[in-house]
C-alpha cells in the first residue's frame, strides 16, 4: 500500500513494470541496485529525488538498498521520504527543548518566588505610607513584581514532577470552549470557521491542558491577523487521516496518530528563519513576547504522546496536532 501511495500506481501495474519504468530516467537508484548486486553489500543514499510527473515533481527520499542473501539475485529497496524523516527530527528537537526548560522552570519557581514575595510586601507597605510620585513608584514596583510572579508561574508549568490525570475527551467540546473564550475576548473581531469531523472517536487527555494548548494557538493566530484586520479568519479543523507512528518512551510498541486537529489563520505568517526554532523556549515572533507559550504547548503535546507541527507562508499559517485514539492507547 505504501508503494502504491508513493508511486501513485496500483500494485497490479507496479508488478508488471521494470524499476526503470517507474523512476526518473538516469535515477541514482538504478545505479545503486547495480552496485549492490555487484558488491553483494548494502548501500545507503540520502536526499535522492524520485519525483516524476505521475507521483509529483519533488519526492526526495533516503534510500537503503540491500541484497536478500536468502534469495540470491534479489534486492530489497527501502524508501523513506525526507518529509517524514524531517518531521521525526523536529519532534525530537521540540521534546528536547521542552525537557531543557522543565528544569529551569522548577528552579526559577523555587528560588525566585520567595524573594519576590518579600519585595512585593515591602512595596505594598511603602505604597500605604507614601504619597504622590513616591506612591506611584511603589505601585510600579508592586505591579512589576506581580508580572514577574506570573512569568515564574508559567515557567513552573514546565516541571515534570508529576503526571497529570487523563480521561476520554471529545476534542470538539474542547475546541468549542476555546472558540467561546476567544470570541468573547481577544478574537471578537475575527471570523471563525469550523470544519469538524463529527465521527472522530474520543482522545485520552487532560482537559485543562488541551484547552491551554489550543487557546494558545488561537491567540497566536489572532495576534498574527492583527487587531485592525477586517477579513481575519481562523479555521478550526478536525479530521481522521493515516497517521504517523511514534515510539513511546518506556514502551517497545509504536503508537499510531491518525487524529488531526489544526488551527489555521490568514495572518502575516511566520518568518522562515524562525520556523526551525519555533518551539524553543524564549523564541518569540512578538516584540513583547516571552517565548514560553509555544514551548509550553510543545511540552503538553509531548506529554500526551502526540506531535505538533507548523507550516507557514505569507498569507497562511497552520498548526497541526496529531494524536492517538483513546482505544489505541
Amino acid at each position: 500500500m505504501a508503494a502504491e501511495h508513493f508511486f501513485r500506481i496500483s500494485a497490479n501495474v507496479l508488478t508488471k513494470r521494470r524499476l526503470a519504468e517507474i523512476v526518473p530516467f538516469g535515477s541514482p537508484l538504478l545505479a545503486l541496485v547495480d552496485q549492490v548486486r555487484a558488491r553483494t553489500a548494502p548501500i545507503n543514499e540520502y536526499g535522492v529525488d524520485l519525483g516524476t510527473p505521475v507521483n509529483g515533481t519533488n519526492r526526495v527520499v533516503d534510500l537503503q538498498v540491500t541484497p536478500i542473501f536468502e534469495i540470491p539475485g534479489d534486492i530489497l529497496i527501502m524508501l523513506q521520504e525526507r518529509s517524514a524523516a524531517k518531521k521525526m527530527d523536529q519532534q525530537l528537537t521540540y521534546q528536547g527543548a521542552a525537557r531543557s526548560v522543565a528544569g529551569l522552570g522548577s528552579m526559577l519557581a523555587h528560588e525566585v518566588r520567595n524573594p519576590l514575595s518579600g519585595i512585593r510586601g515591602a512595596a505594598q507597605l511603602l505604597e500605604d505610607v507614601v504619597e504622590g510620585e513616591d506612591q506611584a513608584l511603589a505601585r510600579l514596583i508592586r505591579e512589576e513584581v506581580d508580572r514577574i510572579c506570573a512569568l515564574v508561574d508559567r515557567m513552573e508549568n514546565f516541571g515534570d514532577m508529576y503526571r497529570v490525570e487523563r480521561e476520554p475527551l471529545n476534542i470538539h467540546t474542547i475546541l468549542d470552549h476555546v472558540k467561546k473564550l476567544a470570541t468573547s475576548g481577544f478574537a471578537r473581531h475575527i471570523r471563525f470557521k469550523d470544519d469538524f469531523d463529527p465521527s472522530l472517536p474520543p482522545i485520552l487527555g487532560n482537559r485543562d491542558q488541551l484547552i491551554q494548548v489550543f487557546l494558545n494557538l488561537v491567540k497566536n493566530a489572532a495576534e498574527s491577523i492583527g487587531k485592525d484586520a477586517s477579513d481575519g479568519e481562523i479555521i478550526l479543523k478536525t479530521a481522521f487521516r493515516p497517521g504517523i507512528r511514534l515510539s513511546v518512551p518506556g514502551s517497545s510498541e509504536m503508537v499510531t496518530l491518525p487524529l488531526e486537529f489544526s488551527v489555521t489563520d490568514n495572518g502575516g505568517g511566520i518568518a522562515s528563519d524562525l520556523m526551525p526554532h519555533l518551539f524553543d523556549p524564549f523564541v518569540s515572533t512578538k516584540a513583547m513576547g516571552s517565548g514560553l507559550g509555544l514551548a509550553l504547548v510543545a511540552k503538553i503535546v509531548r506529554d500526551h504522546d502526540a506531535v505538533i507541527e507548523c507550516d507557514s507562508n505569507q498569507n497562511r499559517t497552520r498548526f497541526r496536532v496529531l494524536m492517538a485514539r483513546h482505544s489505541d492507547i
